[in-house]
C-alpha cells in the first residue's frame, strides 16, 4: 500500500563562503563544517564559493571539494530581483538556481561587514545572522566601541588611527599613541578578524612597522592597550530574545592568540566551561546580551571579553564576532555544544531563526498608499 503523506520539501541553503578577504582560507574551513551540519534530510546544501578576485561559483555539494567550487565550479552571479531571486549562470553553465535560505560563512571584508548582507536584503532572501546595520558596526571595531560605551559595558582601551593620517604624518600619530598607553600595545585593523594583521608591540621600534601591517588591510587601524587577562569567550543566540551560552576560556601557548595560534599550530588549549564563579558567569552572559542588542545583532554572535589577573579582576569586552567561525576548533560551536545545543540542532535554530527574521522584515511597510488622484498629482 503507497502511503499519501506529503514528504517535507526540503530547504535549499545556499552556504556562501570564501570572498575578497584576509581571511578568505578561514571561510573555506568553516564553510565545510557548516555543510557537514546540515541534514541532508531536511535539507539541500548548495555550496557557493567567491574567489579572492570576487567572482561567485558553484559546484558539487562536498566537503572534499571545497577548494574545487573556486577553481573549477560554474560562474554565477546572484540577481537582486525580490521577486524572482536565483542564481544566474553566466557564460552559458548550467540553469538559474533558487535558494530558499543564504549560509554566509564569509569572514571579514565583504562579507561581515553588511556588505553581502544588503545584496541579501535586496534580494529578499531570508540569510543567518545579522543584517546590514548589525554587521556593519560589528565590524567596526572603532564603532562597536563607541556604542557599547553608550552602553555602559567597558571596553578595552583604545585609540584609533586612520591610514591617511599615519601616512602623512608618522611621528604625530606616534605622539598620539605614546601619550595615552605606554608599551606593550596591540595594533589591528579595525574592520578585520581572525588576528589577520594584528601584532603585538613591545616598543617604539615596533610600532611602525606594526602600522604599516594593519594599514595594508583597512583604512582604519586600532591601537590597544595591552590587557594582562584571560580570554573569556561566550556565544549568543538568538533575535528579539537571545541567550547566552556557558563562557570558555582560551588558553594560547603562544605569547598571544594571533593567526598562527588560531588556525596553524596546535597548542592553544580552550577550556569549556571557563572556571570562573557563578555570579562571574550571570555577569559575562548578561554584558554578553547587552552588547548583542545594543549593537542590533540578530541570528548569531560570538562575544569575546578580557578578564584582568589582577585583584580587582574587572572585565572588559574585546570584540563581537557577528560571523564567527565554524571550523573544528571554533568556540562558538563548541560552547553551545557545552550548553547543551549540539553542532546539527545548531545549524537547525540559525536557519529557523533567519526565516523568522525574514518573516519579521516582511512585516514592515516599504510603500504609502496614496488618496485616489494624488499619484498623478505627484507626477505633474
Amino acid at each position: 500500500m503507497t502511503s499519501t503523506a506529503t514528504q517535507t520539501k526540503r530547504l535549499r541553503v545556499g552556504v556562501l563562503f570564501g570572498g575578497r578577504s584576509g581571511e578568505h582560507e578561514v571561510s573555506l574551513a568553516s564553510a565545510a563544517s557548516v555543510i557537514r551540519g546540515l541534514d541532508p534530510a531536511k535539507y539541500e546544501a548548495v555550496p557557493i564559493g567567491i574567489t579572492k578576485e570576487g567572482h561567485w561559483r558553484i559546484g558539487a555539494v562536498a566537503q572534499k571539494m571545497l577548494p574545487d567550487v573556486l577553481r573549477d565550479g560554474h560562474a554565477v552571479m546572484m540577481t537582486a530581483d525580490p521577486t524572482d531571486a536565483s542564481l544566474v549562470p553566466l557564460n552559458g553553465g548550467g540553469t538559474s538556481q533558487r535558494l530558499d535560505v543564504i549560509f554566509p560563512v564569509m569572514h571579514g571584508t565583504f562579507g561581515e561587514d553588511g556588505t553581502i548582507q544588503g545584496l541579501l536584503d535586496l534580494a529578499g532572501l531570508p540569510f543567518v545572522g545579522a543584517g546590514v546595520l548589525g554587521s556593519a558596526i560589528g565590524m567596526d571595531k572603532d564603532v562597536a566601541k563607541r556604542l557599547l560605551q553608550v552602553a555602559k559595558i567597558p571596553v578595552v582601551p583604545w585609540i584609533t588611527v586612520y591610514r591617511h593620517d599615519w601616512e602623512k604624518n608618522p611621528k604625530q600619530m606616534q605622539r598620539a599613541v605614546e601619550g595615552k598607553f605606554k608599551y606593550p600595545v596591540f595594533v589591528k585593523p579595525a574592520t578585520l578578524g581572525s588576528s589577520v594583521g594584528m601584532t603585538k608591540v613591545h616598543s617604539r621600534g615596533e610600532l611602525g612597522p606594526a602600522l604599516d601591517l594593519a594599514s595594508e588591510f583597512a583604512m582604519k587601524i586600532l591601537v590597544e592597550k595591552a590587557m594582562v587577562a584571560r580570554e573569556i569567550e561566550v556565544s549568543v543566540l538568538g533575535n528579539n530574545e537571545p541567550k547566552a551560552s556557558i563562557p570558555g576560556e582560551i588558553v594560547p601557548h603562544r605569547e598571544f592568540y594571533d593567526y598562527t595560534a588560531k588556525y596553524l599550530e596546535d597548542g592553544t588549549q580552550l577550556l569549556i566551561p571557563a572556571k570562573l564563579k557563578a555570579a562571574q558567569v550571570r555577569i559575562i552572559q548578561a554584558r554578553a546580551v547587552s552588547a548583542f542588542r545594543a549593537l542590533e545583532l540578530s541570528g548569531m554572535a560570538r562575544v569575546d571579553f578580557f578578564l584582568e589577573k589582577r585583584e580587582s579582576g574587572k572585565l572588559f569586552l574585546n570584540e563581537v564576532n557577528t560571523i564567527p567561525g565554524f571550523t573544528s576548533i571554533s568556540m562558538y560551536p563548541k560552547l553551545w555544544e557545552a550548553s547543551g545545543i549540539p553542532f546539527k540542532e545548531l545549524i537547525d535554530r540559525l536557519i529557523a531563526l533567519a526565516l523568522e527574521q525574514h518573516a519579521e522584515k516582511a512585516r514592515t511597510k516599504y510603500q504609502i498608499e496614496l488618496p485616489a488622484g494624488a499619484a498623478g498629482a505627484l507626477q505633474g
